[in-house]
């Protein structure tokens, strides 16, 4: 095999590897017709919505058997900003939350009563399927027992 020939083979190889090592493309890794697991990738793996509603334990890591079951924030800002939210909601089953109002938290990044959300929450403009998907996965969740 020529050196030539031999790099780019090595190096096609290695770039497949790195892109599909830990991810595939999102209609091939949940299946485009399973709306509840699409969901579920876009708050674990785009939106990382776990990482602010879901309590930590002494260790500072995620608290699993509270899965986006909310709790204090965990994170400050360099600079005080004004109405900084101290304790994030549970999101889970969506407790208090009718799909309406997810929707518009979602899709237009208002609060469900109109209100501006509070910071540290994401500012979200998404399409209606993936606010639909990620509903229907907050939706499949046990909610909170407090």
């Amino acid at each position: 095999m020529k050196p030539l020939r031999s790099t780019a083979i090595i190096t096609l190889a290695i770039f497949g590897c790195l892109s599909l090592g830990n991810r595939m493309p999102l209609a091939e890794a949940v299946g485009e017709d399973n709306e509840i697991d699409r969901g579920r990738y876009l708050v674990e793996e785009v939106a990382k919505c776990g990482e602010c509603h879901t309590p930590r334990d002494a260790k500072g890591e995620l608290d699993q058997q509270a899965w986006l079951q909310g709790g204090s924030i965990w994170i400050e800002p360099v600079r005080p900003i004004q109405n900084w939210a101290d304790r994030v909601p549970p999101i889970a089953g969506l407790p208090g939350l009718s799909v309406e109002q997810a929707e518009r938290v979602l899709e237009k990044g208002i609060g469900p009563q109109a209100e501006a959300l509070r910071p540290p929450m994401h500012i979200y403009h998404m399409k209606h399927a993936d606010a639909k998907a990620i509903i229907a996965y907050l939706n499949s969740l046990r909610r909170p027992d407090h």
